[in-house]
């Protein structure tokens, strides 16, 4: 009888061991924190595969004020990004390698239309990271050209 009260602990051990974490879960390991400069944190999901870039805030119907989605390109460049699809406004920052916000798109509007007629936004100074944030968000945080974000 011992033997099967071991074998019995042993199995709801295992089992126990199995259940799913919170802090294990796919969209758990796709977050990091981004510190503002006035020290809060925001979590984004972290953009580094071209497919990943593309899609983006693609057929997303919302994004929480302290959420945003971090696109991180492989070398510094002159990045223009566009609406495609996306179904809310957005504020985009783009920051250059040093993680100093160079550029700003305020409440981008979304472009649900023909992907021809969709305008092309920043790009006009070199940039390696671009943040998205729901729109008016950049605006509430205080964030400001010249400005340096942590991650």
């Amino acid at each position: 009888m011992p033997l099967v009260r071991t074998l019995a602990a042993i199995a709801l051990l295992a089992l126990a061991a199995c259940r799913e974490r919170p802090e294990a879960t796919l969209d758990a390991l796709r977050l990091r924190p981004v510190t503002l400069p006035d020290g809060r944190q925001i979590l984004v999901e972290t953009m580094i595969h071209p497919m990943d870039q593309a899609r983006g805030m693609m057929f997303r119907d919302s994004l929480a004020p302290d959420r945003g989605m971090l696109f991180v390109h492989e070398r510094p460049g002159n990045y223009t990004y566009w609406m495609f699809q996306v179904r809310i406004p957005l504020d985009i920052i783009w920051m250059d390698a040093n993680k100093r916000i160079v550029e700003i798109s305020a409440n981008t509007p979304p472009c649900p239309g023909k992907a021809s007629e969709c305008p092309q936004y920043g790009g006009k100074e070199k940039s390696q990271y671009v943040l998205e944030l729901a729109g008016g968000m950049a605006e509430k945080y205080g964030l400001r050209t010249g400005q340096t974000l942590s991650f």
